[in-house]
């Protein structure tokens, strides 16, 4: 790992901004950031926030999401968490906290604005980028996002036809609670989960 690379990483773990410097209310916890920097891999996964899993074993993706992206991929979860092959690096990198109804609050923006143009700038190497979810999708996309989730990633092709380094590939949340989506839109799992497959093949398991 470069010197850079190191640093940049240290800084994202001991970041506070969501509580020293919120652009609204606080973080309501104590910040945990979670993401894996490299300077060799090649694929790079930009989520959305860290969940409550996440929050507790401080490690990306160990959660029932994190099966189901694995199994999106073809690849095992060694595979997964080798920072020589894959670099993990959310929106937001702590867990946000819940809203009224349980569910996970948007990534915190000051981390977004913060961080991702230092780490995309740290990690020039990378070669393929899976934005999963809208929050990212927006980010890096810009005016390529169409009005709903389902219409950008059924314009997978496009979008990576116009992307050259990076290439960007737009996905869904690997959430049990899309089952009725990817069951809806069976596309996705006949067309793009092949072409994934390929490009995690080509682009980190052939490395």
């Amino acid at each position: 790992m470069t010197k850079d690379i190191e640093t940049l990483t240290a800084r994202i773990k001991v970041c506070t901004a969501c509580v020293d410097a919120p652009y609204k209310e606080p973080l309501p916890h104590d910040p945990r950031p979670v993401s894996i920097l490299s300077d060799k891999a090649k694929v790079r996964i930009i989520g959305q926030a860290p969940g409550t899993r996440v929050h507790e074993s401080g490690r990306p993706f160990t959660d029932p999401s994190g099966d189901r992206l694995r199994e999106w991929m073809g690849i095992s979860e060694e595979a997964f968490y080798d920072s020589d092959k894959l670099a993990i690096t959310p929106m937001g990198f702590c867990f946000p906290g819940l809203d009224a109804k349980g569910g996970d609050l948007p990534p915190r923006k000051e981390c977004a604005d913060l961080w991702q143009a230092k780490v995309t700038e740290a990690m020039p190497q990378i070669e393929l980028v899976l934005l999963i979810g809208m929050y990212a999708q927006k980010h890096y996309l810009g005016k390529r996002v169409s009005r709903t989730l389902t219409e950008t990633v059924a314009d997978w092709r496009s979008i990576m036809a116009i992307s050259s380094k990076p290439v960007y590939l737009p996905l869904p949340h690997p959430s049990w609670r899309n089952n009725a989506w990817i069951k809806k839109n069976p596309w996705f799992s006949s067309e793009l989960l092949p072409e994934l497959k390929r490009l995690i093949q080509l682009h980190m398991l052939s490395a």
